[in-house]
């Protein structure tokens, strides 16, 4: 790896332009951090894995997760009259695993399917195609004929799965699909406020001797109106903080031009603007680096993620505004049960019971399977991040 890509000079990039432009707002320092093209978390291939890797999310427990989402995809597109082609954009998709579970499950809906993987980091699009075919994305949105030379073009049916990657959400709409974010929200850029007497404070990113270092300022208007936002009249008391998502705002907007009709999925960790506020910044503001906790957010930008808890009404008005509506709002073991992963479990219990003795990869696969759910649904744990279902059309 070059010089110019390692953390070490990233950090020197940005402590460059404060000392040109001044203290810079919190979102500006996360974006460089995690997304910074020669230098970022993300831009260096960090993220969801396990050997390696710095932290597990859902995708990566095993394949279990995947098939349930194919069982979602399936009453999906039965709930939209099975149309053909079903766009599916896989939003901060990483290295693909979702997807390629997802495929390996083979849903119903397979033969109608177009799988846009929306990843930013070039490494990770990379490392895609290790686990998948992608295709170019003009075959993933086409191709389509005309019955008549008068007429409007129509696509060809039947010939998906069509599997494509992006770096950022499709420019074209999308007549029925769905959208997954799976942990994505919570890596978003974001503000950070602080209630004060006189009302919001915005903490910004300065330099010391010691390296960066928060310098809190008043909030300009719109920073305080989007904190109001947040709070959804909820009573915050003087010096609780609270992270403010600006780039989920535009995030949201975005899927609301792209989707003119089916479902926005979002899983993550979430809460509500008052339990936020009584909580310790560092209980929704964390990091992390070889599947441990990392340092503050302030140290060694680059080298580790960063992540922030979703205010949840922060997130049902904007997509309300983007167009959608709340369908469901539960806890991913909850949304998992219901797709039928008690059911799959069973399956795997008699299957490890009828060849543990003969233990070949059918009866590993079983006993994994039993292991994976109940990681997926521990109450501590995955099992407790946020499902929230918003349906548009």
């Amino acid at each position: 790896m070059c010089m110019s890509a390692t953390p070490k000079a990233l950090a020197e990039r940005i402590a460059e332009r404060i000392r040109r432009e001044g203290p810079i707002p919190f979102d500006r320092f996360v974006d460089a951090a995690l997304y910074d093209e020669e230098g970022g978390f993300y831009a260096r291939g960090g993220g969801a894995g396990r050997a390696g890797r710095d932290f597990v999310t859902s995708p990566e427990v095993g394949t279990l997760f995947g098939a349930l989402v194919a069982r979602y995809l399936d009453r999906a597109w039965t709930e939209l009259s099975r149309p053909d082609p079903f766009v599916i954009v896989d939003a901060g998709a990483g290295r693909g695993r979702l997807a390629s579970d997802v495929l390996r499950a083979e849903p119903e809906c397979s033969s109608a399917l177009r799988y846009v993987l929306v990843e930013r980091s070039a490494a990770l699009r990379v490392a895609q195609r290790q686990l998948l075919t992608l295709e170019p994305a003009d075959r993933a949105f086409g191709p389509a004929v005309r019955d008549e030379p008068d007429e409007a073009p129509r696509p060809v049916a039947g010939i998906g799965p069509i599997v494509t990657a992006l770096p950022e959400l499709p420019a074209l709409p999308v007549a029925a699909g769905v959208v997954l974010a799976n942990e994505l929200l919570d890596n978003l850029p974001f503000r950070v406020v602080e209630r004060s007497s006189g009302g919001w404070t915005d903490v910004r990113i300065g330099l010391a001797d010691g390296g960066f270092v928060e310098v809190a300022v008043p909030a300009p208007p719109d920073i305080a109106a989007a904190a109001d936002d947040v709070v959804a009249g909820a009573t915050i008391p003087a010096g609780a903080r609270l992270p403010v998502p600006t780039a989920t705002v535009d995030w949201l907007a975005g899927c609301g031009h792209l989707l003119r009709r089916g479902f926005l999925v979002v899983i993550d960790y979430a809460d509500d603007a008052a339990s936020l506020a009584a909580r310790r910044q560092d209980e929704w503001l964390r990091t992390y680096r070889s599947h441990q906790r990392g340092e503050t957010p302030l140290a060694a930008p680059g080298a580790q993620d960063i992540t922030s808890t979703v205010p949840a009404e922060h997130l049902v008005a904007h997509t309300a505004r983007a167009g959608f509506r709340l369908v469901e709002h539960t806890t991913q073991a909850a949304w998992l049960a219901a797709l039928g992963i008690d059911e799959l479990v069973d399956d795997a219990r008699g299957l490890w019971r009828e060849r543990a003795a003969v233990g070949d990869l059918e009866a590993l696969a079983a006993r994994s399977r039993v292991t994976e759910a109940a990681a997926l649904t521990d109450p501590s744990g995955l099992g407790a991040h946020h499902v929230f279902v918003f349906a548009k059309g």
